[in-house]
């Protein structure tokens, strides 16, 4: 019995651990594809991009395609972790091995895969941007702009995320749920919830796309991340009408849980009680 609950314990604190590096890169993420980009126009930095470059000149540049070849390998390494360890064979092999971590440590791995990309991205600022806002009024109002309509897609997508088991969604609940005997929790929900998981598990791809192409200034490495991400959210995306349904049905009923007023289940329920005793 009490190496049972060292195990739960560790299994725990691992679950535990790997969701807030999970958090910290999410918000690293946040900083890296859109308030960074914008904060560079905002203060007038020129260095983002070489306008008085030629394009024929900038593409022949040792550095601009250096650093364009480093950040197509970390795209690559980022997509190739996101998918291979999702592939079947793959998922069940590290099912076998992790049990109760396998989502867990799918997220960790993912969060560091997104960790190395953030941090070992190289800018490109031997070339012309693709379009740059920076004669004002235009220069003040576009960039704040831009970070309104990043901030509205964020908000979007955490009230996406309102509508899943967000701690399943990071393998804590599998955790806890191993811990107590009670066995996976997605077999524990409705059809609808697993086929939806089966085949979808993050349907934020018009958001995350307004969030990559809506800047004041895109430079060659940006069209390189937002044109990449892009592809790969557009062959990944699967969702369908029920799917759809599914999510309005079950965002809508949140969002009523949320705005009742104190005591209303307990009203509802005894109106729900009378019309089943009528």
């Amino acid at each position: 019995m009490a190496s049972v609950t060292v195990r739960g314990s560790a299994l725990c604190i691992l679950a535990l651990l790997n969701f807030a590096f999970v958090f910290i890169t999410g918000a690293d993420f946040i900083r890296f594809v859109s308030f960074r980009a914008i904060y560079h126009n905002i203060t007038g930095d020129t260095t983002l991009c070489q306008d008085s470059i030629p394009w024929s000149v900038a593409l022949r540049d040792s550095s601009v395609l250096s650093s364009l070849c480093v950040d197509l390998g970390l795209l690559v390494l980022f997509t190739a972790q996101h998918s291979v360890l999702a592939w079947p064979p793959v998922k069940q092999a590290c099912q076998s091995v992790l049990g109760a971590l396998n989502r867990s440590a799918y997220c960790c791995t993912t969060a560091l895969a997104l960790q190395v990309l953030m941090r070992f991205w190289q800018p490109v600022t031997g070339a012309p941007c693709l379009w740059s806002v920076r004669h004002a009024p235009w220069s003040i109002w576009f960039p704040l702009l831009c970070f309104t309509l990043h901030f509205v897609c964020w908000a979007i997508i955490c009230s996406i995320l309102m509508i899943f088991d967000y701690a399943e969604l990071l393998g804590i609940k599998q955790v806890y749920y191993d811990c107590l005997g009670l066995g996976d929790p997605l077999l524990l929900k409705s059809a609808q919830v697993q086929r939806l998981f089966s085949h979808l598990r993050h349907p934020v791809c018009l958001e995350l796309g307004v969030i990559l192409w809506l800047l004041p200034a895109l430079s060659l490495d940006r069209l390189l991340l937002a044109g990449s991400l892009s592809t790969y959210l557009a062959l990944a995306h699967s969702l369908d009408k029920q799917d759809l349904a599914y999510m309005s049905s079950r965002l809508i009923r949140r969002l009523q849980l949320c705005t009742q007023p104190h005591g209303g289940s307990g009203t509802g329920d005894h109106v729900n009680h009378n019309h089943k005793h009528k």
